[in-house]
């Protein structure tokens, strides 16, 4: 029995070898062999490989039995399991290329997949995989991998459009860290680059870490500010990062869990559904691969559970990798028929490079290159077909064409989808397929979702960010003036600082649903007022993380902190010291000038020779004398002032121009009264300055509040000298200032902010005023490095 056996054994062995060829250095076939050997490398006891092993026997199958495709060649799938091992996957790719096959299918793992390309660059072998999805393996380091899923690429562009449709800034990583794991990240970071978001700190743990190492990495990741969290990691593995986390309270509300595709792979495999697990995953979103719900697909999942090749070492539940495997092997198929059908033929050669050295026991001459790999390859790039995933077809990067992902929101027992994201479209509620007949659009107004379910059972967008409990409280920055104490200054009482800045501050903070830390610093050594510049420049250098205060919103300082909207408007202006106009015996000449009384009186004499012109022959009473009449005309038109003319005009043309005359009468006597009104009983009050650009062209001193931005303002940009600026500390040096003059001492004009000098005015019982317009426009505003004030 024994050696019946080994016979049957020896057999096994030898017949690929005799069907392929196998002799010599070299080995040839006719165009179409009886039999072609496909490799398949993946681990069978996971999550995906329990999913993929029927998928891939079935396809088999299913070319085999089917006559259209490679007639008279069979398909030989020989399977190797890598059992989760980068070592033992290595080793066993090695063993599968010794079998002279001209395409292998796999592996899962991207780090197995990195190892594998080189060995299959080397042996002209086209690598298949339907499960790594490192973004990197697309690089063309590796031109004989070929990924027949979704590349990561695409699911973190979807996470980043995810992150900015739901309007936060930052997210956590946390991920295995392998390749799979750090690549995929690395690009979710520059996806969200592009958006004017971040990763704010990257979580990595080793693969198969305990429940120990992955408390210890939450604990801190939950100490940090942001409660946006992207967990990418392995299926297999996967849940335990939510069962920690549920541990320590953070699956509840204010969180969020965004998960890529490993984990709706894990729950569709799970049969029947767990319902300890799914209350660990209450309110996640994750990412699916989208497949089209073709009548292909749906002819094979109802015969999976009749598929006679079901893995028995645990369920072979049903995922969107089934789907890739069972798509890799007709793709294999179709390409490698046409192949035939373009004169191509299956032989293999021996590779002088690989010969052993040193009596090593590798036998790496048992490693042979395929002569038509680089045509079968070529062939695979251009197939193009529909399959169970939808359409098969490499663009220019080797990836598939419409990538697309369903966006999930897990609530009770089940997935519940919100939407869809591909690249053509970004997020909407519509399927990917319907919106390819529609013009490209990924604008920010086109991205749609229906609403999720949160942790918690929120319905609300969680904000996304907390100040964490072992967070520093802010550092505020606050101008410890000497002048103006009514917008900030120094207290004696908690918090430490008083004024109106600090009310409105305070009164923000007071509407936000969660507590601010913050504690108040002065700037300043209280004898004489800061200089501001300086202190924006401490919140740039992270001295402070805010300033609270009256700081005026300028360009330059725009350049390296960021404001708040503003809070109270200001802008520069000139006051300057009035006299007082006493009134005069002619004031009743002053409501018109000289010019307007000529103008007038020239009316009224035309007003009157032209009633007269009209009227003289038919009305009487613009007869006579022509002395007569020349006192008439001016009788009549200045009479008409006051109503009070006498004679009747009895043309119809007198009338109108009568008419007309007496409404100008009207608005001039009322002009008259109401500016001689003015005159005599408001205070008219007179200033040489009449504005900045009489003081600019003048050569008087010109007083500047200390600290206070309009210094720089006028040497820089009205080119004023700076030897005519003056520093005024207070309102009492201000009002000094102006009082004595320039010729005393003094000055000829202050220019400062618009609330300061209102301020200021309000106690000077009318001695000084604002002259000309305000030449400036800006605001106060908070100041931060980062925009977390909400104004």
């Amino acid at each position: 029995m024994a050696i019946i056996q080994l016979l049957s054994i020896f057999c096994i062995i030898c017949v690929p070898m005799e069907v392929m060829g196998k002799n010599g250095n070299a080995s040839a076939s006719s165009p179409r062999p009886s039999v072609v050997n496909v490799g398949a490398l993946f681990t069978i006891n996971s999550v995906i490989g329990r999913a993929a092993k029927p998928a891939l026997e079935a396809a088999v199958d299913d070319v085999n039995s089917d006559s259209s495709i490679l007639p008279g060649t069979k398909l030989n799938l020989i399977t190797l399991d890598t059992n989760c091992s980068g070592f033992i996957g290595t080793m066993e790719a090695l063993q599968l290329v010794e079998n002279d096959v001209v395409a292998a299918i796999g592996p899962q793992s991207s780090g197995i997949a990195h190892v594998i390309s080189h060995v299959v660059n080397e042996l002209h072998v086209p690598l298949l995989s339907f499960g790594a999805t490192d973004p990197t393996l697309s690089a063309l380091q590796y031109p004989y991998f070929l990924r027949t899923t979704q590349s990561d690429y695409f699911q973190m562009f979807a996470i980043a459009d995810l992150v900015t449709y739901y309007g936060w800034r930052e997210v956590i990583a946390i991920f295995v860290d392998d390749d799979y794991g750090r690549n995929g990240i690395s690009v979710l970071g520059d996806a969200l680059a592009k958006k004017r978001c971040k990763i704010s700190y990257k979580a990595a743990f080793t693969p198969g870490a305990s429940n120990s190492a992955i408390n210890d990495l939450l604990v801190g990741v939950n100490l940090m500010e942001s409660r946006v969290y992207v967990v990418h990691v392995n299926p297999d593995s996967g849940l335990k990062i939510f069962s920690v986390a549920q541990n320590l309270g953070m699956v509840t509300k204010g969180y969020v869990w965004i998960a890529t595709d490993w984990l709706p792979s894990l729950l569709d495999s799970i049969q029947p559904v767990d319902v300890n697990t799914m209350n660990l995953l209450q309110g996640v979103v994750a990412l699916r691969h989208y497949t089209p719900d073709t009548d292909l697909k749906k002819r094979f999942m109802s015969r999976w559970n009749s598929l006679k090749y079901k893995n028995t070492t645990g369920p072979a539940g049903f995922n969107s990798y089934a789907l890739f495997a069972y798509d890799s092997v007709w793709l294999a198929a179709r390409a490698l028929d046409a192949f035939f059908n373009d004169g191509g033929r299956v032989s293999f050669s021996d590779d002088p490079k690989l010969h052993d050295r040193n009596r090593s026991s590798l036998h790496l001459s048992s490693l042979r290159v395929f002569n038509g790999g680089q045509q079968y390859l070529q062939t695979i790039l251009r197939m193009n077909f529909t399959g169970l995933s939808g359409q098969i077809q490499f663009d220019l990067d080797k990836n598939l064409v419409h990538p697309a992902y369903e966006v999930l929101n897990i609530g009770g027992t089940g997935m519940r989808r919100i939407g869809y994201w591909s690249n053509y479209s970004g997020l909407s509620v519509v399927a990917p397929e319907t919106l390819y007949r529609k013009p490209y659009n990924t604008s920010t107004s086109n991205q749609q979702l229906y609403p999720a379910i949160w942790p918690g059972e929120n319905s609300e967008t969680p904000r996304g960010w907390v100040f964490p409990n072992n967070g520093k409280p802010l550092r505020i920055a606050v101008p410890n003036r000497v002048s103006y104490k009514d917008f900030v200054a120094e207290d004696k009482n908690p918090p430490g600082v008083r004024g109106y800045c600090i009310d409105v501050f305070e009164a923000a903070i007071n509407l936000l649903p969660y507590p601010v830390p913050h504690t108040y610093m002065l700037y300043g050594d209280g004898k004489r007022n800061p200089v501001y510049n300086e202190l924006v420049n401490g919140v740039a250098q992270n001295k402070y993380d805010a300033a609270v205060g009256d700081v005026t919103i300028i360009t330059n300082r725009t350049k390296i902190v960021d404001f708040t909207q503003p809070y109270m408007e200001s802008g520069l202006v000139v006051v300057a010291p009035v006299k007082e106009v006493k009134s005069s015996p002619w004031a009743f000449l002053k409501p018109f000038t000289v010019q307007m009384w000529c103008v007038t009186g020239a009316f009224f004499l035309f007003v009157g020779a032209v009633v007269w012109i009209l009227e003289h022959r038919i009305n009487h009473e613009f007869r006579g004398t022509p002395r007569q009449q020349l006192i008439t005309i001016c009788w009549f038109s200045f009479s008409t002032m006051f109503f009070s003319h006498r004679e009747n005009t009895a043309s119809t043309l007198g009338r109108m121009v009568l008419i007309i005359w007496l409404f100008v009468v009207l608005i001039i006597n009322s002009s008259y009264t109401a500016s001689l009104t003015s005159i005599l009983t408001v205070q008219q009050l007179t200033s040489r300055i009449e504005g900045i650009d009489s003081l600019i062209s003048s050569t008087e001193p010109i007083g500047v509040q200390e600290g206070s931005f309009a210094w720089n303002y006028l040497i820089d940009e009205l080119n004023i000298a700076e030897s005519r600026l003056v520093k005024l500390q207070n309102q009492d040096e201000y009002f000094s200032a102006l009082k004595r003059g320039p010729k005393a001492g003094g000055v000829a004009a202050i220019v400062d902010e618009l609330p300061y000098i209102e301020l200021f005015l309000s106690s000077t019982n009318c001695k000084f005023r604002t002259v000309g317009q305000e030449f400036t426009k800006s605001g106060w505003g908070f100041v931060s490095i980062t925009s977390f004030f909400l104004f």
